[in-house]
Parts: C-alpha cells; structure tokens; sequence
C-alpha cells in the first residue's frame, strides 16, 4: 500500500525528513558563526536603516574606547626627572654645582661648574684646579674643600651634582616595534603592546627607575598607526583597490572618501560599510550608504562614523563592469583579425608593387 508508513522507503523519508528539520532548527539556534556557508551571495544588502538605529553618526558619535598602543604606533616619550641612582661617580664633562662659604669677596664659588676632558674642576685662579673624575659626591666635596683650604681657612663647601652626561636625555619619537617594545638606548626596551597610556607610562618609568631615582616620563601618542579603516574599490572587472587609513576617532564615510580623493569613474554610487564582529561571535554588521542623501541632500542617516576595522566598500558601475567583459570576450577576436590584416596587407603591398615575382 503506499500509503503505508512501515514500508522502507516511506520510514526512510521520514527519517531524513527529521534530520533535516534538526539541522535547520540548530543553525537557527546558534546563530552566526564563522564556518556556516553564506545563505545568499555576497554582498547581502539589508534594508534601508532607520535614521534612529544606534550606529554613531556624522551629529552623533561616540567616543572610542581608551587607545590601547600596538605596533607600529609612534609614541612621543619625554623624560623630565633623569637623575642617576647614587652613589652617582662622577664623570667628564659632568656639572657639579660648587657653593663655598667664606670665598674672597672679587671671587666668588657659587656656580655649576663643568667637568672638563681632564677630569677636573676650575675654581679660579686663585683656587686652582681639583681632580673629581672618578669620585663620588662626598669624595669630591673633600677635595674641593682640601683644595680651598689652600687658600682660605676652614672653609666651608657644598657640592652637589647638577647634570649628568652619564645618564641618557630620552626625548622625542620612539616606535612600537613588531614585538610591542619601545627602545630607551641604555635603559633598555619596554613592552607596551595593549596597554593604555597611563599604563605605558608606569611601565616605562619602572623600567628606568632600575638606574635612575623616581624617573618621571610623559608618553603621548604620535602617530596612531595601528588601528585602521578599509576603503575598497571596485575596479569594474580590472581588479579593487584597498586603501587603509588611520583611525583618529572622528571619521566618517564622507571623510573618508574625499581622504581617497572621492569616487572613481568606475564607481557606482551604491556602498556600504562592513563591520566585522569578534571571531565566533555575533554578526557582522553591514551598513548601506545613501551617497545621494549624504553629498545633495545633507543628509546625516547614513554618514555613519568609522570604527576601527571597518570596511568601507564601493562598488562599481554595472555598465563599466559589462565592458570589461565584453572586452575580455572580443579581445582574443580582436588580436586574431588583426594578424589577419596585417598579412592581407603585406600581400597587397608584394602585389602593388610587383614583388610577386620574386
């Protein structure tokens, strides 16, 4: 009987019937993932988005989340507090700052005074010269004061050290290598990749506080190279373009197009922004564009605000894509004709002038 369900074949449709219905309701159930085939071709174009959707826009952005540095960022780092750890031994071309009680009143010791190549400290000439390269602070302060003493009684003198050569100025820009260091010369490298600025900062002043005392830094942010925006361009059957461009945190879709200097000739007005979603999780987003409204309309619907990673797509003119083509069809005839018509002519050119003969 066929309607019967205990035949095989009837049992063995039913069967698969279940499956199927298991599969459909599990997709549904997990939602996006990254290793389900795309239902449709791409580019999936949804629709229109309603001006009060959540996406920031040209008159109302948000604020991007607090940077985190990653290579190849430029840091501007400045040290303001660069002194060595003591016991500091003194070095040429030092400054040391000389106070003597008691000096002859034409000649004074109150002043910073340079170490020279030699090692030494000028005083004056009525002082002379004192041998410092080489001691510390308190061994130079006894033999400013053995010096002085030469010249005037019990005097009393204070050194203090008031430069340094030894200890490196770090200033200027340093770039975030590819393994998420910063170079500070003799002090070393810092990792920095990930971290906020405030946190760049402590690193970088635990880093150099191994050699100096309570080293205190400034870092800022240069160049904000690591997080960047798409724009793909369609090239009508000639290959696209990608342009990628920083993200500073104000850009929008007209920004970035006149940053590329505004669409091509190949290019149809029809675009969208593809917004990526962490890998395995949710959807990624994708944001059509209504060029139109945005440039003759002033409209700021869909001027929507770039994010880090976005994709902001172009596509090309359908008609500029049908010659490519078209192109791509004719050409090989093309090349074929022409061998074809240069040979007739060379063998009219024999004729005309009586070369057939030869």
């Amino acid at each position: 009987m066929n309607g019967d369900l205990t035949t095989p074949s009837v049992r063995l449709r039913s069967h698969r019937a279940i499956v199927h219905l298991v599969l459909a309701a599990s997709v549904v159930s997990n939602g996006c993932t990254a290793f389900v085939a795309p239902r449709e071709s791409l580019p999936i174009t949804p629709a229109e988005p309603s001006p009060l959707a959540p996406a920031p826009r040209e008159l109302e952005m948000m604020t991007l989340e607090r940077y985190r540095i990653e290579p190849p960022d430029v840091l501007l780092i400045n040290a303001i507090k660069v002194v060595p750890k003591p016991p500091h031994t003194i070095e040429p071309f030092d400054g040391l700052l000389i106070r003597a009680a008691g000096a002859l009143p034409d000649q004074p010791i109150a002043d910073a005074f340079a170490v020279d190549p030699e090692g030494t400290v000028d005083l004056g000439p009525s002082y002379g010269k004192v041998k410092v390269s080489g001691l510390t602070i308190d061994e130079a302060q006894d033999a400013v004061r053995k010096q002085l003493a030469e010249v005037l009684e019990e005097p009393e003198v204070s050194v203090s050290l008031a430069f340094s050569t030894g200890a490196q100025q770090i200033a200027g820009e340093h770039l975030v290598g590819p393994d998420g260091r910063v170079n500070l010369g003799t002090y070393g490298s810092v990792y920095v990749t990930g971290m906020t600025l405030d946190e760049a900062k402590a690193a970088i002043e635990a880093r150099l506080g191994e050699q100096l005392m309570n080293p205190e830094v400034v870092v800022q942010i240069l160049a904000y190279n690591s997080k960047r925006y798409y724009v793909i361009t369609q090239g009508g059957g000639f290959g696209d373009s990608i342009v990628p461009q920083p993200i500073t945190g104000k850009e929008t879709v007209l920004d970035a197009l006149s940053a590329i200097g505004g669409i091509s000739q190949l290019s149809s007005t029809k675009m969208w922004i593809a917004r990526p979603a962490p890998n395995g999780v949710g959807c990624e987003q994708i944001l059509p564009i209504a060029y139109n409204d945005i440039t003759r309309g002033a409209s700021t619907a869909t001027n929507y605000q770039l994010l880090p990673g976005d994709r902001l797509f172009i596509a090309d003119d359908p008609m500029t894509r049908f010659d490519a083509v078209l192109g791509k069809i004719t050409r090989p005839l093309e090349r074929v004709f022409g061998v074809v018509s240069l040979g007739t002519a060379t063998i009219n050119r024999i004729d005309r002038f009586g070369l057939g003969s030869l």
